[in-house]
């Protein structure tokens, strides 16, 4: 039945083709090949070079991330012959381990270098930058770690992978198209606070004689960081944590003295303005000293800030969890006297336990006793006095900062530090669609090389974006990108948008073919200036 619809012939063999092309123009604007090449030269007999593998690399994570030990499959199901000029039995597992344990001792001039050549080629501006740290979860037990390269320990994951070691990497995140121009890999135990400094001095070679703004979590807040960036004469913007700015403080600011921000959050542009919320802000002196007689006293400006936001979601978090503990509460009360609670000493653990676990340790007043019948009894409240106070801090929070009052009024202090946001949302690409973890690898050298190749994808993926935003209008819509309908251009949109796109490989009587793009990714590659039909080599 199947020979009178249809005939066998020869197979049409095509490949995926996607976001290659685009790829490969912007490793070549970085000279991230070049760049890894200088630094970590091979035998010119070799079939490839160390920094052709990386951009391969590179551009796996970009398009679809795979274990090193597939990499050579999925480079033989995409272009990357073709747009790379590298065959695709070069990428075995072997020749990539390699490649990463010859350019992890030099990862530090290679990442300074490709920052300073995005900052150049792409005309970024690192007048701004924010700075924070994230953790990668890993698999394996890493018993005997090579030294000179981050180690592997065990620390406070933020994916709460507490059966697991962990890397840590920290991101200096440009304020102009939120770029990961620069990177670093720490230990997994290693204390955020005390990294600041160095991560502060590497991209000060970074920006070379451009002044930067330091923009960063309360982590960057301790004498001895402000100290050295006020030395360094780094202009700094840090949210004050509890240490520092104790919760009586906030509570007794007075609103009425403050100034509205003209600032609206991204999650209400399209709200009505009576829902939106909104930022108020005051500003007073503080006094910081150093553990040392002679450590000089560093005095800051301290910007309060109130959020309608931040009062409404601390009112909730409030009432749910004086909610939970009043259910834990009754159901202590029901069961006083039973096996669970046969005495004072059972529900004072299990109240203890209950206060701990409910965040109600600082407003819960109990009594435990016992009935002249030997039953234990149990009255409580919840303290209003100290509910009070609590609610009175509510949408409050202190930034520190050494900007100069003409250059940054007090509401200019909260817009700039507003952009914070950029590196925590790069962190959510970096651990989404780059896929950096969970990881396992054969040891730490090439775990904090791999690493840095994925940072390096991020900067390519944060540089597609901020290309197509630029050329199109910052904020633009481009019309089919999000399921059919008009959306903001994010890099995850546009790879996405390109992935479908093929290539039929040339033959001994045919050239390579591209079948025609579709509107969408037509216009997307006018945006980024890329023609796909250009060989790179």
């Amino acid at each position: 039945m199947l020979s009178r619809y249809a005939s066998y012939g020869p197979a049409r063999v095509d490949k995926a083709l996607g976001a290659l092309p685009v790829i490969a123009a912007f490793c070549r604007r970085l000279d991230i090949a070049g760049i890894v090449d200088r630094a970590c030269p091979i035998r010119e007999l070799a079939i490839a070079t160390h920094g052709q593998v990386i951009e391969a690399l590179i551009a796996n994570r970009l398009t679809s991330p795979t274990p090193l030990v597939h990499v050579q499959d999925w480079a033989g199901a995409f272009a990357v012959p073709e747009v790379f000029d590298l065959a695709a039995d070069t990428l075995n597992d072997d020749r990539v381990g390699r490649a990463l344990d010859a350019v992890a001792p030099e990862l530090g001039g290679i990442i300074g270098s490709v920052g300073v050549a995005a900052i150049t080629a792409f005309g970024v501006d690192v007048s701004r930058i924010h700075w924070d740290m994230t953790s990668i979860s890993l698999f394996g037990a890493y018993p005997d770690p090579e030294g000179g390269f981050a180690q592997p320990r065990w620390g406070h994951p933020k994916d709460r992978r507490d059966d697991l070691k962990q890397i840590q990497t920290g991101f200096g995140v440009t304020a102009d198209g939120a770029l990961p121009i620069f990177h670093r890999v720490f230990d997994g135990g290693a204390g955020e606070v005390a990294q600041v400094v160095p991560a502060m001095e590497a991209l000060r070679r970074v920006a070379g004689e451009r002044r930067f703004l330091m923009v960063g979590d309360s982590k960057l807040v301790s004498y001895d960081n402000l100290a050295a960036l006020t030395t360094a004469s780094v202009t700094f913007i840090a949210p004050a944590g509890k240490t520092y700015v104790p919760t009586p403080v906030l509570a007794g600011c007075d609103l009425a003295a403050t100034t509205r921000v003209d600032y609206i959050a991204e999650r209400d542009q399209g709200k009505d303005p009576t829902e939106r919320g909104t930022w108020r802000v005051s500003e007073d002196t503080m006094t910081l000293a150093g553990k040392r007689k002679a450590d000089p006293v560093l005095v800051l400006r301290r910007v309060f800030v109130y959020s309608s936001a931040r009062a409404g979601a601390a009112r909730v978090a409030r009432e749910k969890k004086l909610d939970r503990a009043r259910a834990d509460l009754g159901r202590l009360t029901r069961g006083l006297g039973g096996r669970h609670y046969p005495t004072e000493k059972e529900v004072s653990e299990r109240i203890l336990a209950i206060t701990r676990a409910r965040k109600v340790t600082l407003f819960l007043i109990s009594q435990v006793g016992t009935s002249p019948a030997g039953k234990p009894t149990l009255s409580w409240s919840f303290d209003q006095t100290a509910l009070d106070a609590d609610a009175a801090a509510d949408g409050w929070y202190a930034l520190l900062t050494n900007l100069d009052p003409t250059h940054a009024d007090t509401a200019a202090v909260l817009l700039r530090y507003k952009g914070q946001e950029t590196v925590e949302r790069r962190n959510r690409n970096f651990k989404g669609p780059l896929a950096v973890a969970p990881m396992f690898l054969k040891n730490n050298r090439r775990i904090e090389a791999l690493i840095s190749v994925i940072c390096l994808a991020l900067l390519i993926f944060s540089l597609v974006e901020r290309a197509v935003r630029l050329a199109l209008n910052p904020t633009a819509k481009l019309p089919g990108l999000w399921a059919g309908r008009a959306a903001r251009p994010t890099a995850q949109l546009v790879f996405t948008a390109l992935s479908t796109l093929r290539l039929v490989p040339a033959t001994d009587t045919a050239q390579a073919q591209i079948p025609q793009p579709l509107p969408l990714q037509a216009r997307l590659l006018q945006l980024l200036d890329v023609d796909p039909r250009q060989a790179r080599y």
